[in-house]
């Protein structure tokens, strides 16, 4: 399943190739998959920045409160996350397993938390695209993740789907805010 964030038919074929180049998820029978797209307007360099910054998670997702980090913040870093109230968790503990600042590839999995989303597992690819003539960015998240008990497939998407739309959001809002204060350049890395 495919949700695309204000993307058009004649786009739809280039977030096709990079859903199939990198958001490969080997899907098993009792877990559901997505993709997720959204265009942001502000360049690639910006953006990256905001995503790749595994132990930061909480600069652009409203959800988080606070994040500890653990090791090197290098493939296999482990983080603690604390969520806001309101949602059904407190904590999740999540592994750094992909990191490519040339490609722009982030991934990680959720690995202990008090919460159920067991298995979860997330790729996140940033895209230069021009958006209304200027530098702008695609942003491709997907997710494979269980099905908990008593829930449905489309249930269970329908779930992360909407934490990763506001996710998608956020990353979108501050992005293009820092955009337009003139801040074009990725943010600081420390």
């Amino acid at each position: 399943m495919v949700t695309n964030d204000y993307v058009t038919i004649a786009n739809g074929m280039m977030e096709d190739e990079f859903i199939k180049r990198h958001h490969k998820h080997d899907v098993k029978e009792h877990q559901c998959s997505s993709s997720l797209v959204k265009h942001i307007k502000a360049p690639v360099p910006l953006v990256w920045s905001l995503v790749r910054r595994f132990d930061q998670p909480q600069k652009y997702k409203p959800f988080v409160s606070r994040c500890i980090a653990q090791g090197d913040l290098q493939i296999g870093s482990v983080r603690e996350v604390n969520v806001k109230s309101g949602l059904p968790a407190t904590t999740s503990t999540e592994r750094l397993e992909l990191l490519d600042d040339d490609e722009h590839i982030f991934g990680m999995k959720i690995v202990g938390g008090d919460h159920r989303l067991k298995n979860y597992s997330s790729i996140v690819t940033v895209h230069p695209k021009v958006i209304d003539g200027r530098p702008g960015t695609l942003v491709i998240e997907s997710f494979v993740v269980d099905v908990p008990d008593g829930n449905t497939k489309d249930e269970t998407c329908y779930f992360v789907e909407a934490l990763i739309k506001c996710n998608l959001k956020s990353l979108a809002d501050v992005s293009e805010r820092l955009a337009v204060q003139g801040r074009t350049e990725p943010i600081d890395r420390t």
